[in-house]
């Protein structure tokens, strides 16, 4: 949700009774730093920060998580033992993401207070696993919450991971696809417009899995040959090194701290440089010719913009009338 999920959304989320998390991967430390100050200036109500566990300033973001009395910290990777136990100290809810049951159970052992696990039908990075087949694997394994995210957008679904036996369920695309969202309406016109064929996985922006619409733009990438291919990192790189503020050695860091984390090729290092900026151009420029557009498979099955108060609400009536139509087990 890096581009996507920014104070507007984060705070329209939270006052739905819903838990906004900020995407903090797109941001320098100043800026999440002035990010956290206005949800806290939009909301009374719970939120959390989302952030890179092997990124070169995760401790000064999570001095900013602190300081400012965030109330959960959740991580795209695992975060090491000693950083749960920073952040548990403080009072800070841990939630790292997860795609592999093995994962849930390492850190769940190091402390972690829930995890989020999502399934193969999620947007962006993704794993081959359908979320039923995952989820209940993780959540007979894990012993601690489990929120379900991959496919989910409405009340049926949150009654159906309940089922399964988690804490309650995770959304990109359906918040995305809000009039909360600051996501182009042009941009989110083409969501609307796709169907569930529409939606592929590609390694072709930064070598590894990543779900996303079908579009010109992806096609191009995909018949791109390598050279071309690291050529175009290459410039991204540099582009979001302006972006960030960063220093090259400081992304070279980054960098080899995701390529082990990842067990990751130096290719495939650079490569991941495309992936913040053809999703900026997208998402915020709304140039959908130049960039590309995360989406998870529920894009297919959504037809409009609510608020995200419309939306929680409306996910709530749904499940409320799934569970009265369920056959009476006595």
């Amino acid at each position: 949700m890096g581009w996507v999920a920014g104070p507007r959304l984060v705070s329209a989320s939270a006052n739905a009774g819903a838990l906004g998390i900020l995407a903090s991967a797109t941001m320098t430390v100043e800026q999440l730093h002035a990010a956290v100050r206005e949800v806290k200036s939009r909301t009374d109500a719970p939120f959390g920060v989302n952030l890179r566990a092997d990124a070169g300033d995760a401790g000064e973001r999570v001095r900013i998580i602190i300081d400012e009395g965030v109330k959960v910290a959740s991580f795209a990777l695992a975060p090491s033992k000693d950083l749960i136990a920073r952040l548990k100290d403080a009072g800070v809810v841990v939630i790292p993401s997860i795609g592999a049951r093995r994962h849930a159970e390492k850190v769940a052992a190091w402390g972690a207070d829930a995890v989020m696990v999502q399934g193969g039908e999620g947007g962006g990075h993704t794993g081959e696993v359908a979320t039923t087949v995952l989820l209940p694997q993780v959540v007979d394994a894990a012993g601690i919450p489990v929120i379900a995210a991959g496919g989910f957008h409405d009340g049926r679904g949150l009654v159906a991971a309940l089922a399964y036996g988690a804490a309650g369920i995770g959304m990109g695309t359906r918040f995305l696809l809000t009039s909360d969202s600051t996501v182009p309406d042009a941009v989110k016109a083409k969501y609307l417009a796709a169907t569930v064929k529409d939606v592929t996985v590609t390694t072709q922006v930064d070598g590894l899995p990543h779900r996303m619409l079908r579009t010109a733009m992806v096609d191009s990438l995909e018949r791109s040959g390598r050279a071309a291919s690291l050529l175009r990192a290459l410039r991204h790189a540099s582009a979001f090194r302006k972006e960030s503020g960063a220093s090259w050695p400081q992304l070279v860091r980054d960098g080899t701290a995701m390529k082990h984390g990842k067990e990751l090729t130096w290719s495939q290092v650079l490569l991941a440089a495309n992936t913040p900026m053809l999703l900026k151009a997208s998402l915020v420029e709304g140039r959908t010719d130049i960039g590309v557009m995360a989406s998870g498979q529920v894009a297919g099955l959504i037809e409009d913009l609510p608020s995200c108060s419309e939306l929680v609400e409306r996910i709530m009536d749904e499940a409320r009338a799934t569970l009265k139509a369920l056959p009476d087990p006595s």
